[in-house]
């Protein structure tokens, strides 16, 4: 970072300015939303952190939140712009994230024609929801068993392609699949005119990233997914002091930079190189555990009780590198 030096600017004033997070445009005692760009905004405390790009065309939102925070999210959208939702699109399969898509696509209109069934399934004339296929196998269930969301949540556009786009609001919107890492069903959401990468659970900067090993999720795809946003990403050079460069969103934290995602990207492949190290002197599980593969991350993204753990992310990297 030796660009840090340029001008009379201070390192550090350099680094406070890159970390200051957006204003609040507004604050309830339900969510904040923050302006991120003149037209896209984020809203957080809604289950996940939900993105939402705004114009004449409509509003896109990227993750409805959670069940229970649908209907503030829908009152907080409509402030936001005066045009239907359009199009809900799905980062992954997480309650927290789609929980609320039923009540969130129901509040906007389809694009389509809906009486015009060969342009595909119109959810009743409500916004279309877009998430990779797998979205829809961990929403769903076979026959005669019990679905963990109700069918009007389910997504009505999917793709199993790598990369699915479209150009909506003036905008070249791609969604990228990312397979198996926090899941097996993880997309990307760029949008390439505002500059904003959405990111969903891929990152979560709480705690270390919650690698599902159990719903397909990998350390390697986890670590593949974070390179594929860092390339994606621009950081504020050569003008560093100034507010530039790529938003990225995560699931779950603070708005980053490319060089908050290549850190959160190093630690995560720092630890699963020690882990891996470990492995291949035959230690078992507890012995890994034991040798602090987190060592010096711990402080930062550990935590030794809540939903997910320094030993929980251990094990999984643990159990994603002996699979392979």
């Amino acid at each position: 970072m030796m660009i840090l030096k340029a001008g009379t600017i201070t390192a550090a004033a350099l680094v406070a300015a890159m970390w200051q997070q957006p204003p609040a445009t507004s604050v309830s005692s339900d969510l904040d939303v923050l302006q991120v760009r003149p037209n896209f905004f984020m809203i957080a405390r809604a289950g996940g952190n939900i993105g939402v790009q705004v114009g004449p065309d409509g509003a896109v939102v990227v993750d409805a939140g959670s069940v229970d925070k649908a209907p503030a999210v829908i009152a907080a959208i409509k402030k936001l712009s005066d045009q239907p939702i359009r199009y809900v699109i799905d980062s992954g399969p997480d309650a927290d994230h789609v929980g609320g898509n039923e009540q969130v696509a129901k509040a906007g209109r389809t694009i389509l024609n809906v009486n015009n069934q060969s342009l595909g399934i119109t959810n009743g004339g409500a916004a279309t929801v877009v998430a990779a296929e797998r979205v829809l196998f961990r929403m769903s269930a076979p026959t005669g068993e019990v679905s963990p969301f109700p069918a009007a949540a389910w997504p009505t556009e999917t793709f199993f392609e790598p990369r699915r786009y479209m150009y909506f609001n003036d905008e070249g919107i791609e969604i990228l699949q990312q397979p198996a890492a926090h899941t097996d069903g993880d997309s990307v959401v760029f949008f390439r005119r505002s500059d904003v990468v959405v990111a969903g659970d891929i990152i979560d900067t709480r705690h270390f990233p919650v690698v599902d090993v159990g719903r397909g999720g990998s350390i390697q795809g986890e670590i593949d997914a974070l390179n594929r946003i860092v390339e994606l990403a621009i950081p504020s050079i050569p003008l560093v002091w100034k507010k530039g460069g790529t938003k990225v969103i995560p699931g779950h934290g603070y708005i980053l930079s490319q060089l908050d995602v290549a850190h959160y990207r190093d630690m995560v492949t720092i630890s699963r190189d020690r882990t891996r190290h470990l492995i291949s002197r035959k230690m078992t599980l507890d012995q890994v555990k034991a040798a602090a593969p987190t060592q010096g991350f711990t402080r930062r993204y550990g935590a030794d009780s809540g939903p997910w753990t320094t030993n929980a992310f251990v094990e999984a990297v643990y159990s994603s590198l002996v699979q392979k």
